[in-house]
């Protein structure tokens, strides 16, 4: 079973439109951005999303499975009240928020186009990831493939602020860092002893 890992960006701002109404925008994934997550340096590929799994995402706060959705993607269609798309950069969403029959939404909102939210971080697997430097006291990852997207939410921590996030939130991140480093270390370690052993069978075979 694949672990579910979350990341967190600051790229979240409120809009309003006439035909539209209250909706924010943002960016929780961005590309080829080296971050540090306190025990290795971290970068999402440009094609990580290219066959990742989007059909259906909620939009939520602080990651609270607990809450009714604000927001939800379904095969991001048009009627979808929250839409996705990747550019460039990273992957774009915009979330139509009914402020005026829901008192969560019209408080997200308030705090958003007021700065007090700015956060965002998304819940997901990864399929094939790249390591460098495992030996070394600070690794690259580099994620090639997202298997699947489960929510994004609006946080108020976001967890690469480490000079304003939490104390819970920055220790929960870094365990889940150093969870998935731990892991890199094993499967390398495997394939090490995998290939010595297969020289070991070739030399017994060539002196046969």
């Amino acid at each position: 079973m694949k672990k579910i890992e979350r990341r967190f960006d600051v790229e979240l701002r409120a809009m309003r439109d006439e035909d539209n109404g209250n909706y924010i925008v943002g960016v929780p994934i961005v590309f080829d951005r080296q971050t540090d997550l306190g025990y290795y340096n971290e970068v999402i590929d440009r094609h990580a999303l290219d066959n990742t799994d989007m059909k259906d995402v909620r939009f939520l706060v602080n990651h609270n499975t607990d809450m009714i959705p604000l927001a939800r993607s379904r095969n991001n269609n048009a009627n979808s009240t929250m839409q996705m798309w990747v550019e460039e950069d990273g992957m774009h969403i915009r979330v139509n928020l009914d402020v005026d029959r829901n008192t969560e939404a019209k408080a997200l909102y308030s705090a958003v186009d007021r700065g007090d939210v700015s956060g965002m971080s998304f819940m997901f697997s990864v399929d094939e990831d790249n390591w460098e430097g495992l030996d070394s006291e600070m690794p690259k990852r580099t994620i090639t493939s997202i298997g699947k997207i489960f929510e994004v939410s609006a946080v108020t921590f976001p967890a690469y602020e480490q000079t304003s996030i939490q104390a819970a939130d920055l220790s929960e991140a870094l365990e889940n860092a150093k969870d998935v480093l731990e892991s890199a270390k094993r499967s390398a370690e495997d394939e090490v002893k995998r290939n010595e052993i297969r020289n070991i069978l070739r030399g017994a075979n060539n002196d046969n």
